[in-house]
């Protein structure tokens, strides 16, 4: 994740780099003008374009590096070994001290990720999410910035004084696995990644969030999940 040979990630404990050679080096500032342009085209076809993975299907698997740790690289999305630019290993088992993996999340309970431009109030739902954390102990919430600057998203996480994981997609792979054509989109999994709901396409109010993320839980538990004592 440091780079191509992934030394940092092993340092780090991570059993793979997370890194991709060769992709999303230069595209910072074009991959947000990139979305920009996409989203204003869907907007303009109609809200039919804006949807994220629809409720029943599964997450996409992934591992990316935490904004506040040291390891650098782009995402593993690999399903399985030996997919290339995608990754060398499955990204499930690319895990470490500075990785945000979803699979290890989704293994924990259910899931609320936001992924987002790290640029104007699309960074406001974190806030929100951490101000739910403490009513919602299973819950595992989560960020995921598509490209963005590790100095930003830090200055972001102190200012919020942020405890949830908030990792960087430096290529900006998750925009197309995970059907991200709004800023935020807000996503709800139950244990083991099947998506519960729709995405929240815009902001949410807290009240709104709050809600999400109880249905959230309620439709766990009818699953046979057991949130922890608080």
């Amino acid at each position: 994740m440091s780079g191509p040979d992934g030394a940092g990630a092993h340092a780090a404990g991570a059993q793979e780099p997370v890194s991709k050679p060769g992709r999303g080096r230069y595209l910072g500032l074009l991959g947000v003008l990139a979305l920009a342009v996409v989203i204003v085209v869907a907007l303009l076809n109609g809200p039919r374009e804006l949807h994220g993975i629809p409720p029943g299907k599964k997450f996409a698997p992934f591992a990316v590096p935490l904004a506040s740790g040291n390891l650098s690289g782009d995402a593993n999305v690999a399903t399985r070994a030996g997919e290339g630019q995608e990754g060398s290993v499955p990204a499930c088992s690319v895990r470490g001290s500075q990785i945000l993996n979803i699979c290890q999340l989704w293994e924990r309970g259910p899931v609320v990720l936001a992924v987002f431009v790290d640029s104007g109030s699309c960074r406001k739902v974190l806030g929100e999410m951490q101000a739910l954390k403490g009513s919602f102990p299973g819950v595992q919430f989560a960020g995921v910035a598509l490209k963005g600057s590790r100095r930003s998203l830090r200055a972001l996480i102190r200012s919020q004084s942020l405890t949830l994981p908030v990792g960087i997609d430096a290529d900006g792979s998750l925009q197309g696995i995970y059907k991200v054509l709004s800023c935020p989109q807000v996503s709800f999994a139950y244990p083991y990644g099947k998506v519960q709901s729709p995405a929240l396409l815009s902001t949410p109010t807290a009240a709104t969030l709050r809600s999400r993320v109880a249905a959230l839980v309620a439709a766990a538990k009818a699953r046979g999940w057991r949130e922890p004592a608080r």
